[in-house]
């Protein structure tokens, strides 16, 4: 590994580079299964994250308690087709407020002009499809965020995470010479599985994650304890999903560049 020198860093989207707390997913997919009659938990909306919209809604429907509460209230378990007509909602849904969430996290602006000062390639991967990308880009590109490239489960026939396609076409795009020199950044299970399967040294970001859930507010908001206590708990999720590093914010990931 002595010989690795980093070419490219593969950050995700929302809960990672923008949307603080990743929260435009989140209230798009409490308010869908509320219209079908179920309440889902903060811990159930959140356990999918990073997956493929569709996926992420097909396994809150499998979870046991989601499902008991469906079946209770359609007379019958949920089906494959549920999940599409929710999802066709929920893309709607998050149409309609994804601009108000594609501000850059803090010190990811910096983080990433220091990371082009060095000659380090810039891109990314998404739980989002295209249509949603276009706004998120077009937004975050006005606030000073611009990757050299982003895939979404789009161009890779609609498989998501935690496959590592996208990572690949990344790799592809940006002209990396080996899985070992590049570094995949994210702020979920599905992220950190993702960058593993593709091979690649893989960082999880706890401040502002959608793993911690809380906005800015809600964070600088806690006691000294507090934030300790919820900074283990996602260093510790990261780390079972088999992270190799995890950082408190953007600027960590500075020092894992050969």
């Amino acid at each position: 590994m002595s010989s690795r020198k980093t070419e490219a860093v593969i950050f995700d989207w929302a809960g990672t580079t923008v949307d603080y707390g990743c929260f435009a997913p989140v209230q798009a997919f409490v308010e869908v299964f509320k219209e079908y009659g179920v309440e889902p938990t903060m811990e159930e909306t959140r356990k999918p994250m990073g997956m493929l919209k569709i996926d992420h809604i097909r396994t809150m429907l499998n979870m046991e308690r989601i499902s008991t509460e469906f079946e209770k209230v359609h007379g019958r378990k949920p089906e494959d087709n549920d999940a599409k007509e929710m999802h066709d909602i929920f893309e709607k849904k998050l149409l309609s407020i994804l601009h108000n969430f594609a501000e850059p996290k803090p010190y990811v602006i910096e983080t990433v002009a220091e990371l082009r000062k060095r000659g380090i390639k810039i891109g990314s991967t998404t739980g989002y499809t295209d249509k949603m990308m276009e706004i998120v880009t077009r937004e975050a590109k006005a606030a000073g965020y611009e990757p050299d490239c982003w895939f979404s489960p789009d161009s890779t026939c609609g498989v998501g995470r935690p496959k590592p396609f996208m990572v690949f076409k990344n790799l592809e795009k940006l002209g990396v010479s080996s899985v070992e020199n590049a570094i995949k950044v994210g702020d979920t299970v599905s992220d950190i599985k993702e960058g593993k399967n593709a091979g690649l040294l893989t960082i999880g970001v706890i401040e502002g994650s959608s793993e911690m859930g809380l906005t800015e507010e809600e964070y600088n908001a806690l006691t000294e304890e507090e934030k300790i206590e919820n900074c283990e708990r996602v260093r510790e999720v990261y780390m079972n999903a088999g992270a190799d590093f995890v950082v408190q914010d953007m600027r960590g990931i500075l020092a894992f560049i050969k």
